[in-house]
């Protein structure tokens, strides 16, 4: 693929998708949740993770281009059984992690309109919202972009407006937290067991590699990862120092924790109650970008994969207008089923949306840890190949940013499973046991897709590891 496309979207529309994946609204509140140290761990990472992450997102999205993305480039460095493994939880993981952004919606509407509706009522909502998302991106890219467009406006309102109500708020009525250098320096409290949803937070800047086709330049990527990249840290701080700034660290509720910032900031008056209704709605339309982002881009992933015979022939389906409508039907029927499931164990929203985004960020993540190790062989195997954009130093750095990346990536999913790791207690198993029972579920079911794409391959005459190698290479070449 060259490197000029006949795609529309420049380094402005990259930019506002990459936000509308990475930006996320619905985890504020858990970052808000570790307390005023949250903005250490927040410049932390930005420095020794999404810095590297974001370099070498760029050097790989430039040099291999094409819309598997993540599954391109570990297919490139290791080999299709891999690449099934990545592709695999990078797509799985949406259909896993939207009942938890919707339970989350439903929660907030119920919050803003509907404070008596049931458990029931809400799940309905969750589904309604899981189908509605399919269709957008089952009609066309363009539609879906639109979308994604207008989600990544939304969020950076309602994450500007926390902030600067934060700031208005405190100066009239004091802060609601100790602001002090100390407090804000990274701590191994309790509360660090919402450290992991930082590191999720700060995930995604790859997505738009599945959108080369719709690109005018893929060389415009780097500017864009980083145009996004700085935005994004910016608004994360900002809008957690606001919710710090109104709300108790101990009154932060994980699904109504931004309904009751926004109640703090405008009041219960007229026009304050007005204000609640309309940047409350504009968070809840940010949650429908975000998962329209996500399955457009994971989707695609997907569909090539199952083109290749890596997947189910069903994954592959795609419309007339080249929307992957198999990976995104299944994709809705995933998440229908999870809704239904956890709803029948639910205890309240914050548990419940907690469970499943616990499990859902570990399958999300472990795409990562394959991601990182594909980066270095490439620079090694294939080094010479060009570069339109070379992440700078000798491999010295390259090992050491890799390797940065990968530890971080590690210790959040571990986190997600066994948050009191940290504090070396027993961990508790009415949490930990359906989380890890579902992340091992979910990974033999990949196992088994995996023998699904191993006996195609075996039927087309290439099943060893060598021969699937070497057509990798001469695609890569071509």
């Amino acid at each position: 693929m060259s490197n000029e496309t006949q795609g529309k979207m420049g380094v402005t529309g990259i930019a506002l998708f990459t936000l509308c994946a990475v930006l996320v609204v619905d985890t504020l509140t858990a970052s808000a949740s570790i307390g005023v140290s949250a903005i250490g761990w927040w410049v932390l990472m930005l420095v020794f993770f999404v810095i590297p992450y974001g370099l070498i997102t760029s050097e790989l999205s430039t040099t291999y281009p094409g819309e598997g993305g993540i599954y391109d480039w570990v297919k490139q460095a290791f080999n299709f059984k891999w690449a099934v493994r990545t592709t695999w939880f990078y797509w799985i993981n949406v259909g896993l992690w939207m009942p938890a952004v919707y339970i989350m919606f439903a929660g907030m509407f119920a919050e803003l309109f509907m404070p008596d509706l049931s458990l029931w009522g809400q799940i309905a909502i969750c589904i309604l919202l899981t189908w509605l998302t399919v269709l957008i991106c089952n009609v066309s890219a363009d539609i879906g972009v639109w979308v994604t467009n207008i989600g990544a406006i939304l969020k950076i309102v309602v994450i500007s407006t926390l902030g600067v109500g934060g700031f208005i708020y405190a100066m009239k009525n004091g802060v609601a937290n100790e602001f002090t250098l100390p407090a804000m320096m990274p701590s191994l409290d309790s509360a660090v067991s919402f450290l992991p949803a930082i590191v999720f937070n700060l995930m995604g800047f790859e997505l738009v590699a599945t959108m080369t086709k719709e690109m005018k330049d893929v060389r415009d990527m780097p500017k864009a990862v980083f145009l996004s990249i700085g935005i994004t840290a910016f608004l994360y701080i900002f809008g957690t120092v606001g919710i710090l700034m109104a709300l108790p660290v101990e009154s932060i509720g994980l699904v109504s924790g931004l309904i009751d910032t926004f109640r703090t900031l405008f009041g219960t008056g007229v026009v304050g109650t007005a204000m609640v209704y309309i940047f409350g709605t504009f968070a809840l339309l940010t949650l429908i970008g975000n998962m329209v982002s996500w399955t457009m881009g994971a989707s695609r992933a997907a569909a090539e994969a199952a083109q290749e015979g890596e997947l189910p022939a069903p994954v592959a389906k795609v419309s007339e207008k080249g929307s992957p409508v198999g990976a995104n039907n299944i994709t809705g029927t995933v998440s229908t089923v999870v809704i239904l499931s956890y709803a029948l164990f639910a205890q309240g929203n914050d548990d419940l949306f907690w469970s499943i985004f616990a499990f859902s960020s570990c399958i999300f993540l472990l795409p990562y840890l394959f991601m990182f190790p594909a980066y270095l062989k490439l620079r090694v195997v294939d080094g010479k190949r060009e570069r339109p954009f070379k992440v700078p130093g000798g491999m010295a750095a390259q090992w050491v940013m890799s390797i940065v990346c990968f530890l971080v990536v590690l210790q959040a999913v571990i986190l997600f499973i066994f948050p009191e790791a940290l504090d070396l207690t027993v961990a508790d198993w009415g949490y930990t046991g359906p989380v890890l029972i579902g992340v091992i579920a979910t990974i033999l079911a990949g196992e088994w897709i995996l023998l699904g794409a191993l006996k195609r391959k075996k039927q087309q005459g290439s099943g060893d590891d060598d021969t699937t190698e070497t057509q990798d290479k001469k695609e890569a070449q071509a």
